[in-house]
């Protein structure tokens, strides 16, 4: 009896280490379940499958044709990226249309890591590169940039890092911002305002633009080409008294 006893207090402890190995981890900030037998209310073991590594997705930019991808597609492959989930563009980084980032954000999904070689690759500016970012985010997708180690979105001390950035970049366009109004109310008190110069009937374009419109064999499109100005400019003059 003592023997039966014993082999039912191992078969207990034996369920209750299977429970408490079922235990929920951490690869790359993606919450995964650790590939353990669960028991069921019937007593009997179920597999569980572990969750799937965090597909990591690349993005690569130059400025002009003349420059060279492969110093970032090799830092990028070295990440474990297939060449054929790498992005590119031959583009200034001022341009808002870029087809291979449109193509990478499109393909991105949920538990997906964006990886870039440097942060000026994605973003035209720092408001640029933190709005990108946060939408990412909030669609559930990392973001890690190479050369900058400590930005990485899927771990804790990454999104800190990052944040950091944002809080300063934030304060940056308020400095600026005031500094603007400051100028234009210093610019005021002098008794200059902001804008284009008023046009007064004085102006020899003026002048000529009423003379020409008087001469009614004239076309507006030939005296616009002449004075090389354009015709709602011409019409303001002409009103002007």
């Amino acid at each position: 009896m003592r023997h039966l006893n014993a082999a039912c207090d191992n078969e207990i402890f034996r369920h209750t280490d299977s429970d408490a190995q079922q235990r929920t981890v951490k690869r790359n900030g993606i919450p995964m379940r650790s590939q353990q037998p669960e028991t069921n209310t019937l007593g009997s073991h179920v597999l569980i499958p572990s969750a799937s590594i965090p597909r990591l997705i690349g993005y690569a930019r130059v400025s002009t044709d003349d420059q060279d991808l492969s110093l970032q597609i090799d830092a990028l492959t070295k990440q474990g990226i297939p060449q054929t989930s790498i992005f590119t563009d031959k583009l200034s980084g001022a341009k808002t249309e870029r087809p291979g980032l449109t193509k990478c954000l499109d393909t991105l999904r949920s538990g997906d890591v964006l990886v870039v070689w440097r942060l000026d690759r994605l973003g035209r500016s720092m408001r640029h590169l933190i709005t990108l970012v946060e939408d990412l985010r909030n669609k559930g997708i990392g973001f890690r940039s190479l050369n900058e180690g400590a930005i990485d979105t899927t771990c804790a001390s990454g999104e800190l890092i990052f944040n950091i950035f944002s809080a300063l970049a934030q304060f940056e366009r308020r400095l600026i911002q005031e500094r603007t109004k400051a100028g234009l109310a210093a610019a005021r008190a002098r008794g200059r305002n902001g804008g284009r110069p008023k046009v007064t009937t004085d102006e020899t374009k003026v002048v000529l633009a009423k003379k020409l419109h008087m001469d009614k064999s004239l076309e507006i499109d030939d005296i616009c080409k002449t004075l090389r100005i354009s015709r709602s400019t011409f019409y303001r003059y002409v009103r002007l008294e």
